[in-house]
């Protein structure tokens, strides 16, 4: 998946509807592992609650897996109406647990689907959004006397200087997006900028802030 969206950091938001209280936490997960890590220390920690509802959407081995699960909740009122908002937002790497304290009052199934659209929504407009795009981590080696151009160079072409290792030549880790690293490899081949020498290490997904 060449770019995504999703979130910085985890929000949390809170509702109340009819003395139904409604707690969104909403996360920013890497595996479907974490995602149900997440999902049962929060069912702990909330114990006491009549609902944890949850929906999230992971990539994994380049495709994109998606749960949701009403908790409880009449079929369909809950887990589902919030993927569904998962969904059209294009949100991946993200889960949403929405926890119910009862009221007393029954909301119906129309109101119960509005309660929880309204609390990830509420949850969406406070989290910070960004774009994850696909990129490389790279070695680069280089002599002493080149260092600082090639420091320039990466300011200028928004790649990330990760780590430096000072031996008998300067060693560097950087990252930088898919796009960038051919013309990185046509500026190395070009000797537009002196390398003693590059490798491809891992893939690596890049943060980039969403304009607003």
């Amino acid at each position: 998946m060449e770019e995504f969206i999703t979130i910085k950091e985890n929000v949390q938001t809170e509702i109340i509807e009819k003395k139904s209280k409604f707690i969104a936490n909403m996360f920013y997960v890497e595996s479907c592992e974490e995602a149900e890590k997440i999902i049962k220390d929060t069912r702990k920690k909330y114990f006491d609650a009549k609902h944890n509802c949850i929906a999230y959407r992971v990539i994994e081995n380049e495709q994109i897996i998606e749960r949701s699960n009403d908790d409880g909740e009449p079929s369909g009122t809950a887990g589902s109406p919030m993927l569904n908002i998962l969904q059209k937002n294009k949100f991946v790497n993200v889960l949403i647990i929405v926890t119910r304290y009862f009221g007393g009052i029954l909301l119906g199934t129309g109101g119960l689907v509005r309660a929880y659209s309204s609390s990830l929504q509420k949850a969406i407009d406070k989290a910070q959004k960004v774009i994850k795009c696909e990129g490389q981590e790279i070695l680069i080696e280089i002599d002493y006397s080149e260092f600082e151009n090639f420091k320039y160079y990466c300011k200028k072409n928004d790649i990330y200087i990760e780590k430096v290792e000072y031996k008998d030549y300067i060693v560097c880790i950087i990252i930088l997006e898919n796009c960038k690293k051919e013309i990185l490899k046509k500026d190395y081949e070009r000797k537009k900028i002196i390398i003693r020498d590059l490798k491809d290490l891992s893939k690596k997904y890049i943060t980039k802030s969403i304009e607003k």
